[in-house]
């Protein structure tokens, strides 16, 4: 059997390292993040797909835990740009979308009162509230309403259209600065969507 180039070698040695460092910092839950600044950056191929799927260098990363573990060290900085972050590096990742899926909702009470909970491809819950928030980004092309809900810091996860569908079912409509305007409640705080004429388009 012949060896693999040595770069992806490399790459893959630099991908254990790495995973062996943020081991040890997520030893007791998420490390925090935002408050290591390392001034050195590299680059060895990590991207994140938009269907959440992550890879090194085109191969697909299959291990679960090991996705979870990069995850707990991700971040999104002021320039946009996703990393993983130690205390020492930070590593690009290049994100084709958000960093996470929504694939699950949970919903209790009603009106006002509702309350949603959001469950990530990684296992993650929250809640929809003012500080997990849901936005609606308007696409251009088909005029459809494509939804993410923040998780953490500046991290967010993008609803699967399977769970579009599940969130209109409670969305209702509210009259917001004399438009009537479909968007769902929840923890007491509605979100918009858009106006409800638009929508009945999309």
């Amino acid at each position: 059997m012949s060896a693999s180039p040595p770069s992806q070698q490399t790459r893959a040695s630099q991908l254990q390292d790495l995973a062996g460092d943020i081991n040890a910092l997520a030893a007791e839950g998420l490390p925090p993040v935002h408050l290591w600044n390392p001034s050195h950056c590299g680059d060895i191929g990590l991207a994140i797909a938009s269907d959440g799927s992550w890879s090194l260098e085109n191969s697909p990363i299959k291990r679960d835990r090991l996705v979870k573990l990069f995850a707990s060290v991700l971040r999104r900085d002021d320039d946009g740009c996703h990393y993983l972050v130690t205390p020492v590096e930070k590593i690009i990742v290049s994100v084709a979308d958000a960093p996470f899926l929504a694939v699950e909702m949970a919903v209790t009470g009603e009106g006002r009162g509702q309350r949603l909970a959001l469950r990530t491809n990684l296992d993650d819950w929250v809640e929809v509230d003012c500080g997990h928030p849901l936005r609606f980004v308007e696409q251009p092309v088909d005029r459809a309403f494509k939804p993410y809900v923040l998780v953490r810091g500046r991290l967010e996860a993008r609803l699967t259209r399977a769970l579009v569908y599940d969130l209109i079912e409670h969305a209702e409509s509210q009259l917001l600065e004399g438009v009537e305007t479909l968007g769902v409640w929840s923890n007491r705080t509605f979100f918009p969507i858009g106006p409800a004429t638009e929508l009945e388009r999309t």
